[in-house]
């Protein structure tokens, strides 16, 4: 994560901390509202927050030359092979091959080191921008997701190797669906 996210990251945490604590109350001489000139505060550092990582992503697409859709949550997707499988669907489990990496490269997660990743479509446990993802898929297709940190981690990351407000690159394997 470069310096210039991580400190929009920790004035957007102050500002949220300042909000929560000043309410509602107006100034002594009661003209302007501090939580509204906050709130508007905090809007203009996640939209700026927001621009700075959708530019970072359009550039990882342009540097690798992927040719990928957007959905309107603002996940990209490519299936690069077609599977002849059955529709993915909610209620359904997903069992995926797969590697998760970060934007800068650095792989945090493996099917080949952590075994194959299952879960129940539609119920959540995983990242939104994944359940969102698998939506597209059949049995058999191979895919390339590239998941924005409000579709992923978020804020916090994931406690364990994903850092906060990172955005997440997938390739996955759909195997089968149970």
């Amino acid at each position: 994560m470069s310096r210039s996210h991580f400190s929009v990251i920790v004035n957007v945490l102050i500002l949220l901390v300042f909000v929560s604590c000043a309410g509602n109350k107006k100034r002594e001489n009661g003209s302007i509202n501090d939580s509204k000139l906050l709130e508007e505060s905090l809007v203009k550092a996640n939209k700026q927050a927001v621009k700075a990582e959708n530019e970072q992503i359009e550039n990882f697409i342009k540097r690798y030359n992927w040719q990928m859709v957007e959905t309107g949550s603002g996940l990209r997707y490519n299936i690069y092979f077609s599977g002849t499988g059955e529709k993915a669907q909610a209620g359904k489990i997903a069992v995926l091959k797969y590697s998760t990496r970060l934007i800068t490269g650095d792989i945090v997660y493996s099917s080949d080191i952590d075994g194959l990743k299952e879960f129940m479509i539609g119920r959540g446990g995983v990242e939104s921008g994944l359940e969102e993802g698998i939506l597209l898929l059949r049995v058999g297709d191979r895919a390339k997701f590239i998941i924005p940190s409000h579709l992923g981690f978020g804020l916090l990351g994931d406690q364990d190797k994903v850092p906060p407000k990172s955005t997440l690159i997938y390739d996955i394997e759909l195997v089968s669906l149970n």
